[in-house]
Order: structure tokens, then sequence, then C-alpha cells
């Protein structure tokens, strides 16, 4: 069974869905449908339900939105995904709150420095946006890159977060 919990932000209706004390998805609402089918996908035929331990997760994002930028940190996550792409996923939980760091950073840090484009791919396919900060990723050159959940809430988020962009 997967537990699943909403909440409302700044950016909008945010939806959690855990497996035990494991995060493994988040969405924005407006995305749902895609919440539902990469879960499926993932899992196989599978019962969404409300929980506590969803709730939990929930609770923990209200609190990084309400101004606790570290009350995320600690959530424990399973984002699937192939070996690099766990790989990129782990380095983007080391880039702290208010910190960003270019595809070239990740891919460098990751020991796959010509991999810029495959970190780019695999932060595009983040299953857990904002816990696996992928918002902290931004062009070479200081700016603001694309965002599955839209530019203007990766820059909310940056902006929350206290991140000083070169814009």
């Amino acid at each position: 069974m997967v537990e699943i919990a909403e909440i409302e932000s700044p950016i909008g209706g945010v939806t959690v869905a855990c497996i035990g004390q494991t995060l493994v998805a988040l969405h924005f609402a407006d995305g749902r449908r895609e919440l539902e089918t990469r879960l499926g996908r993932r899992f196989g035929d599978i019962r969404l339900s409300g929980g506590t331990r969803a709730e939990e997760a929930a609770g923990r994002l209200r609190e990084y939105f309400a101004g606790d930028i570290c009350a995320i940190d600690s959530l424990s996550v399973d984002p699937g995904g192939t070996a690099f792409q766990q790989r990129v996923w782990a380095q983007l939980r080391r880039i702290g709150p208010g910190q960003t760091a270019s595809y070239r950073d990740v891919a460098t840090a990751i020991g796959a420095p010509t991999a810029t484009r495959a970190v780019g791919a695999a932060n595009g396919s983040n299953p857990i946006g904002i816990v696996i900060p992928c918002h902290r990723v931004i062009g070479a050159n200081g700016t603001l890159t694309g965002y599955g959940g839209g530019i203007d809430r990766k820059r909310w988020l940056l902006a929350h977060e206290g991140a000083l962009l070169a814009l």
C-alpha cells in the first residue's frame, strides 16, 4: 500500500507518497495523474490511501515551507531509478539549502565530468522534487534552467532557501 498526503504550499498543492517510513514520490498537485502513473509503473497495481507516515512527511514539508528549510533533510527517500540516477540524486541531497550547483558541478562530483547531459536528464526525472533538491541545480552561467514544477516555482524555492542568483 502506498500512503499519500496532500498539503497546500506557497507554490501550490503538493502530494507526497510513502511506503512504510520512506518517501517514494513527491509531486505538485497539478501533476497528480503523473504521480499515479509513475507509482503504478514502479510498483505495479497499487492502492493509494491516507496514512500516518505520509502525514509525517507532509508535516515536515509544512515546516520547510514555514521557514525551517532543513526540516526535510533527514527524510528517508527511495527514488528508485538506475544506478547513475541514484548517484546523481544522492549528490543533489548534498547541495545544502541556500546553495546551488551547475550540472557540470554535479557530474564532476559523481566522478563523471563529461556526463552533464546525463545529469540533466537524471535531474529532470527526479521523482521526489524539493526533498531531492533538483531545484538547486542551475546553469553554469548562474541562470535558472528547466524545472519540472516550472521556473517560477524553482525561483521561489531558491529564494525561500536564501540562494543568491546571478539573474
